[in-house]
């Protein structure tokens, strides 16, 4: 008996073609959610971060370190003593040098600025 050597690539191609279309109908299922979310009809499971302190540990930890002592971003206390709490406001907002804006959502960058310029 000879076994047909076409066999298996022709049972792998016909696997491949089933997987393509269940994956292409669940990525329209997929696609249908991801539309509803834009319309903001969908359910929002990220909340903004209440405290200043927790916008800190969500956000500057990275670059700032736990201890606010630096890292690769300066070292954040004393920096009430250089400067203003507009001025932190506005560099917690829009970003200054290497630090990117929009970290801290701009309703809650007065509060981010008073509570750093109270860092000792």
């Amino acid at each position: 008996m000879n076994r047909n050597p076409i066999i298996p690539f022709v049972v792998i191609m016909v696997f491949g073609i089933g997987l393509m279309f269940l994956l292409s109908f669940k990525g329209l299922g997929d696609a249908e959610e991801l539309a509803k979310e834009a319309e903001g009809g969908g359910e929002k499971t990220e909340q903004a971060a209440a405290n200043p302190e927790d916008i800190y540990k969500q956000s500057c930890v990275g670059c700032h370190g736990a201890d606010y002592s630096g890292g690769v971003g300066p070292k954040l206390t004393g920096v009430g003593d250089k400067l203003s709490e507009e001025e932190i406001a506005d560099i917690v907002t829009n970003g200054k040098g290497g630090m990117p804006g929009g970290l801290v959502p701009a309703d809650k960058a007065a509060d981010m600025a008073k509570w750093l310029a109270k860092l000792k």
